[in-house]
């Protein structure tokens, strides 16, 4: 970092102070200075090194004072202020070095002329020199700041939202577990001979989540065996006073997608399906992948209160907020009819943007 640094400040210096002897150089022609052009070539050298400090010192004030109002640390009028006032100091020492020091190089002999110092013409001249110099490192220096922010911006809503994700991905997983507890306990109170089987199901839940469901992606097929693992807990449950239909249809089982972003939906079906029915009850599960195209779509019986909507609970809420988060090209459709509740759900899958 430090020599990165010193690299980036020599190499600057160098160009600057190259470019500073060719217009030295340039402006001292034989004609107007009876001198071979190695001795032009030197005074041109000496010159420029000899106002190499005034331009280091100001260009660094500057870019400083430029540094403080990026950061906003300072009133503006008073960076002004600093910037007008080292402007005035930095073209007198200028001026003084040309009058006192380059002058008597240039014309051997000849009498110092303090006016010069106060020139005006002349102090133009050694404005646009200091002038252009710390310009230009300025606009290095602001070009650095505004990437460097914008990089650290960058970072920080990455950080945000991953943060985000996991907390949403926390919520779903203890909100999912506590379903299942709730049919082995039923099962259990019950004497089921089938708690067993829920038991082994849901250990094989739990290893997915514990060791796949904090991957970015997995594949479509694994996916539809956690639904299908998830549907047949369920099943279990409710025996023939449910009638469960899933229907799969996909083209490429490379085809990749966000673990459990499909389960709440599911979930939420039986919650308010088969849970909440009193007599029998259906619930329908369509999902297909063609060409990246996921469509999927579940679609619940209910009891028939005039078409009351079913308000989003924490899963549904939860999965839409991580659908905004992991796909840019997605909709998402809730309709709540007498008796019937579905939701319809499209994603271009390859519009997944990796946090």
């Amino acid at each position: 970092m430090v020599k990165s640094k010193i690299f980036r400040h020599t190499s600057f210096w160098i160009a600057i102070n190259f470019q500073g002897i060719l217009l030295q150089y340039s402006w001292l022609p034989s004609s107007l200075i009876k001198q071979p052009h190695q001795n032009l070539l030197w005074i041109s050298i000496r010159a420029d090194l000899l106002v190499m400090p005034v331009k280091m010192l100001f260009t660094y004030y500057t870019v400083s004072i430029i540094k403080k109002a990026f950061l906003k640390k300072e009133d503006f009028h008073i960076l002004a202020l600093k910037i007008a006032t080292a402007f005035l100091a930095a073209v007198f020492m200028h001026r003084a070095i040309g009058v006192f020091f380059i002058a008597p190089s240039l014309f051997p002999g000849t009498s110092v002329q303090y006016a010069e110092v106060f020139s005006l013409p002349l102090a133009l001249i050694s404005l646009m020199d200091l002038g252009y110099v710390a310009g230009i490192a300025a606009a290095l220096k602001l070009f650095r700041m505004s990437v460097a922010k914008g990089a650290r911006e960058k970072e920080l809503i990455k950080d945000k939202l991953e943060t985000e994700l996991k907390f949403l991905k926390n919520q779903i997983n203890p909100h999912f577990l506590f379903n299942t507890l709730n049919n082995i306990y039923s099962l259990s109170r019950k004497k089921s001979e089938r708690a067993p089987e829920v038991v082994m199901r849901l250990s094989k839940l739990l290893r997915f989540m514990l060791y796949e469901s904090g991957k970015d992606s997995i594949a479509i097929t694994e996916e539809i065996r956690i639904l299908k693992d998830y549907v047949e807990l369920e099943k279990i449950r409710y025996n023939e006073r449910l009638a469960i239909r899933f229907d799969v249809t996909v083209d490429d089982a490379r085809q990749h997608i966000t673990p459990l972003i499909l389960l709440p939906f599911i979930e939420n079906a039986f919650k308010h399906g088969a849970n909440g029915t009193t007599g029998e009850s259906s619930i329908g599960i369509d999902l297909s992948v063609a060409e990246g195209q996921l469509h999927f779509n579940v679609s619940n019986t209910r009891d028939n209160d005039n078409g009351t909507t079913i308000e989003e609970k924490i899963g549904l809420t939860n999965v839409r907020r991580q659908l905004e988060l992991m796909y840019s090209d997605f909709s998402l459709n809730i309709d709540t009819l007498p008796g019937t509740f579905t939701v319809f759900l499209k994603i271009n899958l390859h519009s997944y943007a990796s946090i």
